[in-house]
């Protein structure tokens, strides 16, 4: 049989046939998110969206609908928009300036290693959203995605709806990049040892208090019952913090914060236990959050003010709240390894494009 002339089958091609571009592989940093501004008609729609989210509030949907709209979004937009106003900085929303801060030098820290990748921040409710994060990137060619969260302990409530953000931005996709989901990190040793330095750094340029309390943020009781493992990962990240810093059993406390509702979450609760530690005679008490990665309305306003207020009335004379890891330089090395990690197997040297 004759072979098909080069120039024949060129031709043969359609007008509009294009060499397909190399791939190209971007970073999805997500966070919870926040209102665009602290006042009322800004955190109204923010809190509809993440309080309407079925993994959040796992109550059937139209007993929910009634409390939700009839009742929470008339009275708590007001309360939660003054604690915003405490904790917003001239830049805006601490965890949003944070989580661009370390988007950005994450980003900057996989190039110095050789990687050419784009990192992008996202919000799950809020602006900027994952859906127009992924659209942009579509937009600019990227072909593949690694979707990592700031929740270093996997929970339902968090890392499971910003997969289903990704999913729901997904159905509506003609072509679809390659995509990768970074669940947990729990017990990474470079987040333990950002943690731990954190802490330490705090020591010694604060001094040191009789107890450090670690508090991470709750869900409901029921949640665990029902198979998330995210309890047990907290405690695991508190074990392996409690061993780095060589605390002793007198020396700490891990409990649980941002309770909502009336349903049973996981104990024990911070505020109780902050009064408990002021009225049985600690004088000084250090708080640090590590499933935080970065400061936000639940440490600055929750810790940082009323866990501090609910210490000092109680008989305690010192509150220490320790900072978040936000864009210290161990931390962003520590996500730039879980990154890398995961990355792994793509074209992200410099050579790719």
């Amino acid at each position: 049989m004759p072979s098909t002339p080069t120039n024949a089958l060129q031709t043969a091609l359609p007008s509009t046939h294009q060499t397909p571009a190399r791939a190209r592989t971007a970073v999805l940093w997500c966070n919870l998110g926040s209102p665009d501004a602290p006042t009322a008609a800004a955190v109204r729609p923010y809190l509809a969206d993440f309080l309407g989210d079925p993994r959040v509030v796992e109550i059937p949907r139209a007993i929910w609908a009634l409390i939700l709209h009839g009742i929470i979004l008339r009275t708590r937009p007001a309360k939660s928009a003054a604690k915003y106003a405490s904790v917003w900085t001239p830049e805006g929303s601490p965890l949003k300036v944070f989580t661009q801060k370390q988007a950005t030098l994450l980003d900057g820290w996989l190039g110095e290693r050789g990687h050419r990748v784009t990192v992008r921040d996202a919000m799950r409710y809020a602006n900027p959203s994952i859906g127009s994060r992924l659209d942009a990137l579509m937009a600019a060619g990227a072909t593949r995605v690694l979707v990592l969260q700031a929740y270093p302990q996997y929970s339902a409530t968090t890392v499971a709806s910003v997969i289903d953000a990704v999913n729901d931005w997904s159905r509506k996709q003609r072509r679809l990049p390659e995509f990768r989901f970074v669940n947990e990190y729990h017990d990474d040793p470079a987040y333990i040892d950002a943690l731990a330095q954190g802490i330490e750094k705090h020591w010694k340029t604060e001094g040191r208090g009789e107890v450090l309390l670690m508090s991470f943020h709750g869900i409901p009781a029921r949640n665990i019952a029902l198979g998330d493992p995210y309890q047990s990962q907290c405690l695991e990240t508190a074990r392996l913090l409690v061993a780095r810093l060589g605390l002793s059993p007198a020396q700490y406390r891990v409990t649980f914060q941002s309770r909502f509702g009336r349903a049973k979450w996981l104990e024990p609760y911070t505020e109780p236990t902050l009064r408990e530690l002021g009225a049985a005679g600690v004088k000084h008490v250090d708080v640090v959050c590590p499933g935080f990665p970065a400061d936000c309305l639940e440490t600055l306003e929750e810790i940082a003010m009323e866990g501090r207020e609910a210490f000092m009335h109680a008989g305690g004379q010192a509150f220490s709240y320790i900072p978040c890891m936000n864009d210290s330089p161990a931390w962003i090395t520590a996500l730039a390894g879980i990154a890398e990690r995961n990355l792994a197997g793509w074209p992200t040297q410099a050579q790719a494009t």
